[in-house]
């Protein structure tokens, strides 16, 4: 029933992963052709970003895959955090980007400080930017919805990458727009705007390697959810004085570890019930492949 589980759910990350690498691939094609055609620096490198969607799409996919293979013996916790590495990986690739963006934006408004004219880009690019803009952000609330129901860390990640992709054409359309109604004056606008739109993606790239490092490096979860773990297990009956709770996650999954005390005349199979009991009831509020280890203490 687990294998069956898990099965379900990777391929519901691929059908939604599969669907952003074909939605980039089309938008790549279109943006630079109009980056091309349009004559916009800004398209062409907004363009170049959706094509970086492709390598944290294919990392998706790979990661995904590999977490969620079964338990072996190299493995006894499962491969839960080859997710959450592919997350780290994405965070990354989204700061590299906005650092790539900033540098190149500062390069443009020094060269225009220096008396350089921009060439005023084509009708075609504003369009782009535009279709890029309600497509990348439609993509973002479809595959962050999903990311979330899935409970997948690298899926939300890569939800955040198609947000970047949105944040970098509102840039560019600025940008674009300002050159083209305004004139070669204005055309200083598109660097400006893109170094805001870096700074944006930046940001979240942080924010996704903040937690994906806290994961990796054995974070015990939020104190709310530790709370209500004890709670769980203080409803059991004959339990007393639940403690020594230890937590983190494992990719998507969960890893609880407590001590409990009981009756000292209990038999074991009766202390054994009980531990099942548990089991059963955290197993049940935060998913079947949640990692519950019950240490038995007799009660003083």
């Amino acid at each position: 029933m687990q294998n069956s589980t898990t099965d379900t759910r990777t391929k519901q990350i691929y059908r939604v992963t599969l669907l952003g690498m074909f939605v980039n691939m089309v938008l790549f094609a279109f943006k630079l052709v109009a980056g091309i055609v349009g004559r916009s620096g800004a398209m062409i490198a907004d363009a170049v970003h959706s094509a970086s969607d492709f390598a944290t799409d294919i990392v998706v996919l790979v990661f995904v895959r590999i977490s969620s293979k079964p338990r072996d013996d190299d493995h006894k916790w499962g491969h839960g955090k080859y997710e959450t590495l592919a997350s780290l990986l994405i965070g990354v690739g989204l700061f590299a980007v906005g650092v790539d963006l900033l540098m190149d934006s500062a390069l443009k408004i020094k060269a225009v400080a220096g008396g350089e004219i921009l060439p005023r880009p084509g009708a075609i690019a504003i369009v782009a930017a535009a279709v890029s803009i309600v497509v990348k952000e439609a993509l973002y609330q479809y595959t962050a919805h999903r990311g979330k129901a899935l409970e997948s860390p690298s899926v939300v990640a890569n939800a955040w990458h198609h947000r970047s992709d949105a944040l970098s054409s509102i840039g560019a359309l600025v940008g674009i727009g300002l050159a083209y109604f305004l004139g070669e004056k204005w055309c200083i606008a598109d660097p400006i705007a893109a170094i805001v739109v870096a700074a944006l993606i930046i940001k979240v790239a942080i924010d996704l390697c903040s937690t994906a490092l806290a994961e990796l490096l054995e974070k015990s979860l939020p104190r709310a959810t530790e709370e209500e773990i004890i709670s769980i297990i203080s409803a059991t009956p004959y339990v007393y004085k639940p403690h020594n709770l230890r937590t983190r996650r494992i990719g998507s999954n969960i890893a609880i570890e407590v001590h409990i005390r009981v009756d000292g005349a209990m038999t074991v199979q009766d202390s054994h019930e009980i531990s099942r009991e548990i089991e059963h009831s955290l197993r049940a509020r935060f998913g079947e492949q949640t990692a519950v280890a019950i240490h038995i203490e007799p009660l003083k």
